[in-house]
């Protein structure tokens, strides 16, 4: 196998990378393609994992009414957590679209198991969590593939688990890590819609890299990385 790539090649990742975006709007009604889906779902499963444990399994859902009872428990939920917020955010908050699961033609849940190949994985006995780290590896490889194949994808996490778990009828060992929809869309947006609604600001990658020690801004060791990183390009 040619592990090489060219520079048209590492152009595409990168474009897939920086235009990438949590679709919560202009899903279309057009159904995804079954070899689409198939290839989408297969750069999923080849996501790195703990021990080569691949501890994920993929729901797919088109029925109706079960997105319906889901999205019943993203309503409950919003609501919830608009509490956590005062106004004049609180409107805002609830005033954004933040999920398309009854407008997207397919929903997936991605799930981790952590009981695949017994009580005794590689490299998970430490840190446990590496299981879970594991599923969101391949919701990532999910979410890069879909978008290269021009199918949006929109991650929703205000649900409850307690109701999803019960709607989709998971063993009570199995957890429910990302239910995503999944749908053609009318366009990708330039930005993240929280970015631009000016929500949050994008923090610059200057801002988030620390040299050696937490909080360390300057080490001689690492002065051209660092000024390469202030002279860092917002490709996104």
């Amino acid at each position: 196998m040619n592990v090489d790539f060219s520079d048209e090649e590492k152009n595409g990742l990168y474009k897939a990378i920086f235009s990438r975006r949590d679709v919560r709007s202009h899903f279309t009604s057009k159904p995804i393609d079954d070899e689409i889906l198939t290839r989408i779902l297969n750069a999923a499963h080849h996501a790195p994992s703990v021990g080569f444990s691949q501890p994920w399994n993929f729901i797919l859902i088109k029925d109706y009414e079960t997105r319906k009872k889901i999205k019943e428990s993203f309503e409950i939920e919003r609501k919830c957590s608009s509490q956590f917020v005062e106004e004049p955010q609180k409107s805002r908050y609830l005033s954004f679209k933040l999920e398309g699961i009854l407008d997207s033609p397919l929903n997936v849940c991605v799930t981790y198991d952590p009981s695949r190949f017994g009580p005794f994985v590689i490299g998970k006995s430490s840190i446990p969590e590496t299981g879970i780290y594991s599923v969101c590896c391949a919701v990532q490889n999910l979410w890069l593939a879909a978008r290269t194949e021009g199918i949006g994808l929109g991650w929703v996490s205000i649900l409850s688990n307690v109701l999803l778990k019960k709607i989709l009828e998971l063993p009570d060992h199995v957890i429910p890590v990302a239910y995503v929809c999944l749908g053609h869309v009318s366009e990708f947006a330039p930005r993240p819609d929280l970015e631009t609604a000016k929500w949050l600001p994008r923090l610059e990658l200057k801002d988030v890299v620390f040299y050696e020690k937490w909080e360390k801004k300057q080490n001689s060791s690492w002065n051209n990385i660092h000024e390469l990183i202030k002279a860092n390009l917002d490709y996104a």
